[in-house]
């Protein structure tokens, strides 16, 4: 009994035992759950804000990326050099697409000056990896109270990487817009440049900014950069040959106006244009002006003979020079005879010019000038376009000069295109250096029948007078040489000289005109010391005729065929037999 009361005894103290650390183990289960559940509110609290942290990054980044374009930082708003990037500027090319302009990504380096700690450490250590920059200018930069300096524009990779490791404070890198020219220096007076926000400041650049950019066609030129390589090594070979300071040279197609090449020497490179000299960046193609010299006798003959005022069958004398007051008017390599009209372009006679001119009179002689386009700007697409120098008043003494090529200056550009217009039937289209603008409609200068006329002579200027060192073989170009002493202050230097030539080919039917000008040559061994357009630009012309021609498709031909002869046969007065004979027989 006892025991049996001592068993229950114990077991209901076990019982009780049991119960509290049951009731135990509850207790501190709950304390557990409440610390988990407190736990688990804090890491949601946690993660709502860090998941909003995101969602403001990535609105952020829409906002710049997208919403408001690649613009410059905050910090950069309110710097005048932060402006937008430039985007979007189409690319330029030549006839057959090769890329003379594009644009491309670039890391533009900029630095917020009050995290920069050390401005003049960071200086020095900057022009370490970009020697280009000034450690002075560049300490004094980073040193400003300001939140926002550039410090240089259109970085290589390779730069990018070595300003990184530098890892200096307060430095970043900005994505712009860089212009990128392939052809360089090739084309660089044609095309231009920008600046370093993209705005065009010289060339088609600038002409064209509004379809630059407003369109993401590419700008397509009438160059053809083949020829334009052509003409360029041809007329730097002349230039070194004959020690001269600079020179131009043309291609225009005769019944378009379309420029296939267009060269000014000395050029520039357009990644640099700033540092080049004024000499390099000047284009003498379409803004510089100069007296052309004899050139311009193929105005003064075919007004002649528009006019009626003379015919081929007819002539003047020029046995004795003309004197002017205390000027005398004579010819390099005088005749002292009577000459046909065909003769005194053929001699290239300043006497005879002059008494040519005198019969068409001042006023006809000032209106066909300004039909051919020689008093007014060349129509040509780009800003750089000089203004030709004309008489005011005009007098006889300017008719008199004007005949052989004094008393007026105009661009290479103004002669190529009158001179197109002699050749071409008449009409003259002004040039262009748009490919996609179609050519723009022709305004008759000469009656046909005269320019088929002067067709004939400058042929024969080519075959027989000065212009003989220009003849490529098989081509039939015609032609006429221009030589002309530098006007200064007080007169003309007589040893400072513009020499030119201009041509056209095939004479049958011309397409292209060909001009060069050397400025300033000087006379070599192999030219008897004569530098005479047609001893140093001819050759350059003819050079180039042969080059191009198997280029373009056109092969030599046979220039003694009858056809040919009889389509260009000039009949001169006084010859005992005439050419047209010789070869029939």
């Amino acid at each position: 009994m006892n025991a049996v009361r001592h068993a229950a005894a114990h077991h209901t103290s076990g019982s009780r035992t049991g119960s509290r650390r049951v009731g135990a183990t509850v207790h501190l289960t709950g304390r557990t759950a409440r610390a988990l559940d407190m736990g688990r509110g804090r890491l949601a609290l946690a993660g709502i804000m860090i998941a909003l942290a995101f969602l403001a990054v990535a609105g952020r980044t829409l906002e710049v990326a997208v919403l408001r374009g690649a613009d410059e930082p905050a910090l950069a708003a309110a710097a005048p050099a932060a402006a937008a990037v430039p985007g979007g500027r189409a690319d330029i090319v030549d006839r057959n697409g090769v890329l003379l302009a594009t644009s491309l990504p670039s890391a533009s380096l900029y630095a917020d000056p009050k995290l920069v700690l050390d401005p003049e450490r960071a200086a020095r250590r900057l022009v370490a990896v970009l020697p280009r920059l000034d450690e002075s200018t560049l300490a004094r930069k980073l040193a400003e109270p300001r939140r926002f300096v550039w410090i240089e524009r259109g970085l290589t990779p390779e730069e990018v990487y070595r300003v990184n490791a530098l890892g200096i404070p307060g430095l970043a890198f900005e994505t712009e817009q860089r212009r990128i020219y392939p052809a360089g220096r090739l084309a660089a007076h044609v095309v231009g440049f920008t600046d370093v926000d993209g705005r065009g400041l010289a060339g088609v650049e600038r002409s064209q900014e509004a379809r630059l950019t407003g369109s993401a066609e590419p700008l397509r030129l009438t160059l053809d950069l083949r020829l334009q390589e052509i003409v360029t090594e041809e007329l730097a070979a002349a230039i070194a040959e004959f020690s001269a300071i600079g020179g131009a040279a043309v291609v225009l197609e005769a019944d378009t106006g379309a420029v296939r090449a267009m060269v000014s020497l000395p050029t520039f490179d357009p990644y640099d244009a700033g540092e080049e000299s004024d000499d390099g960046r000047f284009n003498r193609a379409t803004l510089g002006v100069y007296e052309m010299g004899s050139t311009f006798k193929v105005f003064n003959t075919a007004m002649a003979l528009d006019t009626g005022t003379t015919t081929l069958r007819e002539g003047y004398d020029a046995t004795d020079p003309i004197r002017v007051g205390r000027f005398t008017i004579r010819d390099f390599h005088p005749e002292k005879r009577w000459l046909s009209t065909a003769e005194i372009l053929l001699h290239s006679s300043n006497i005879g010019s002059v008494r040519m001119a005198l019969d068409v009179g001042t006023e006809t002689q000032r209106d066909y000038l300004s039909r051919f386009g020689m008093t007014r700007r060349s129509p040509i697409e780009l800003p750089e376009v000089g203004a030709p120098m004309v008489p005011e008043p005009w007098r006889e003494i300017n008719t008199m000069t004007i005949a052989f090529g004094h008393g007026m200056a105009v661009s290479p550009m103004q002669l190529v295109s009158g001179v197109a217009t002699a050749v071409n039937g008449g009409v003259l289209y002004p040039p262009t250096l748009l490919e996609d603008h179609g050519p723009a409609a022709g305004r008759r200068v000469i009656a046909p029948e005269t320019s088929q006329t002067m067709r004939r002579l400058l042929r024969l200027v080519v075959e027989e007078g000065t212009g003989q060192n220009a003849d490529a073989d098989g081509y039939v170009v015609g032609g006429k040489t221009g030589t002309a002493e530098k006007s200064v202050p007080r007169g003309y230097d007589g040893n400072a000289r513009l020499s030119s030539f201009v041509a056209a080919f095939p004479m049958t039917d011309p397409d292209f005109v060909v001009f060069a000008m050397l400025d300033e040559p000087k006379g070599t061994e192999r030219t008897y010391g004569y530098a005479t357009g047609g001893w140093t630009a001819a050759p350059v012309v003819r050079r180039v005729i042969e080059r191009m021609g198997p280029m373009i498709g056109r092969m030599p031909v046979d220039e003694t065929a009858p056809e040919i002869v009889e389509a260009l046969h000039v009949d001169i007065p006084g010859r005992a037999e005439s050419r047209l004979a010789a070869y029939s027989e």
